[in-house]
């Protein structure tokens, strides 16, 4: 069912216009149910608004219904602006909903340019054509445009159609199905704890689980406790033994070295984001000193657990690492800074709740003031002496970094 597929995983198509434009009403017409509040009231829509929905051939999508792009008011219509513009960082595809009796389109234009420099294919949907049935303003003629009356329901038709012909066919990559064969077994090494409530595993561990179902693999789970008997159940060797990052140390120890060994963060990494960017992140590690700056970012918001991976076991290791007290932030969900020059390092979640252009958009911003990252499973694998084990079910990645040298290689064992 769509409504569980995480957000992440879905195609996210992001509706701009000015105030009063029609958003709103466009994204009721597209859903067939009324999702977004209507009103003749500039402004209405204050904060994104986003539905999850099935859009056949795509499969499972998310809409998002931002503010007016020419809210001006003091104060708040600059935020409301803000973080309309914040969501083209999540944008699988744009459609720009423009008055089709308008006649200024400075706004326009100025987002179009966005569209044009991030590579986000873009429609242009003329609504209220009921209102204005005669010709469009010569800015149309150029424009990849659609005309629709969102409030008839007019053109929504042709308009859904025009979306499956300019949608990605592929927005991410796989989770593992493609490391596997059909009939090879995969074992999803799950410590049960704090971190996974009652009654359900943690996201990657579901998505693993069914892509490995997907791809006509046989999967076997277990927690790390009972790997040893699990591994001892099977014929033939594992394909693949994917673990939680945490217990990397134990389950290295467990696996044969011939049986290729990475984690669900590592996994994760790879779907949403760079993963040869995050590996060469973690070479910068042996180069931290103490009192230097990292920041540690998840992608959702969590109240902190006893042991918490992101603010208490990390920070401990890194400053066992280093020898010293670093000087470390940790940032939750949407309150990733713009402005990264002062860190040294940067250590980021498995990115599971963002989709994959957000995640790509993490790394460019660190990248782009010349300031290393890394992922919270190749950095777990570097400070527990598995690396690079981690990394041999990625060949290319493997065999760059397999008999490579650098000062203080693997973590000196930390705890």
């Amino acid at each position: 069912m769509a409504e569980r597929t995480m957000r992440g995983d879905r195609l996210h198509i992001a509706i701009f216009g000015r105030r009063n434009a029609g958003k709103s009403s466009l994204i009721n017409a597209m859903t067939g149910q009324p999702v977004a509040i209507v009103s003749d009231v500039p402004g209405t829509t204050t904060d994104p608004v986003f539905k999850a929905l099935e859009f056949q051939p795509i499969g499972p999508v998310v809409l998002i219904d931002t503010a007016g792009i020419d809210d001006r008011a003091e104060g708040l219509g600059a935020e409301r602006v803000k973080r309309a513009a914040a969501i083209l960082d999540k944008s699988d595809l744009a459609l720009l909903v423009v008055d089709a009796g308008a006649v200024d389109f400075a706004c326009e234009d100025e987002l179009l340019e966005k569209f044009r420099s991030r590579s986000i294919p873009a429609i242009v949907v003329a609504n209220k054509t009921d209102r204005h049935p005669g010709s469009l303003s010569a800015w149309f003629a150029d424009k990849p445009c659609v005309r629709i009356s969102a409030l008839s329901g007019e053109g929504v038709d042709v308009l859904r159609r025009r979306i499956l012909e300019i949608a990605p066919g592929q927005w991410e990559p796989p989770f593992l199905r493609d490391l596997l064969r059909p009939g090879d077994t995969v074992v999803l090494v799950v410590p049960i704890d704090t971190g996974a409530p009652k009654g359900r595993l943690i996201m990657p561990q579901v998505k693993a689980l069914r892509d490995a179902l997907d791809g006509g693999a046989l999967p076997l789970s277990c927690r790390e406790s009972e790997l040893p008997a699990a591994l001892e159940s099977l014929r033939r060797k594992p394909a693949l033994v994917v673990t939680d990052s945490q217990a990397f140390a134990q389950v290295a120890g467990e696996v044969p070295e011939d049986v290729p060994l990475t984690s669900f963060s590592i996994l994760s990494a790879r779907q949403k984001g760079d993963l040869p960017a995050l590996v060469a992140g973690v070479l910068t590690v042996p180069d931290l000193r103490p009192g230097d700056r990292v920041l540690i970012a998840e992608s959702c918001s969590h109240h902190p657990l006893q042991d918490d991976i992101g603010r208490i076991k990390l920070p401990r290791w890194l400053n066992e690492y280093v020898g010293g007290a670093l000087r470390i932030d940790t940032v939750p969900g949407s309150a990733y800074p713009e402005d990264l020059s002062g860190y040294k390092l940067v250590v980021h979640c498995g990115a599971c709740t963002l989709n994959r252009r957000e995640m790509l958009r993490r790394q460019e911003l660190p990248a782009a003031a010349g300031v290393a990252m890394t992922n919270y499973g190749v950095l777990i694998s570097f400070l527990k002496s598995v690396f690079p084990r981690a990394l041999r079910p990625f060949p290319e990645l493997f065999a760059r970094y397999e008999h490579a040298a650098w000062p203080r290689r693997q973590g000196p064992g930390v705890n």
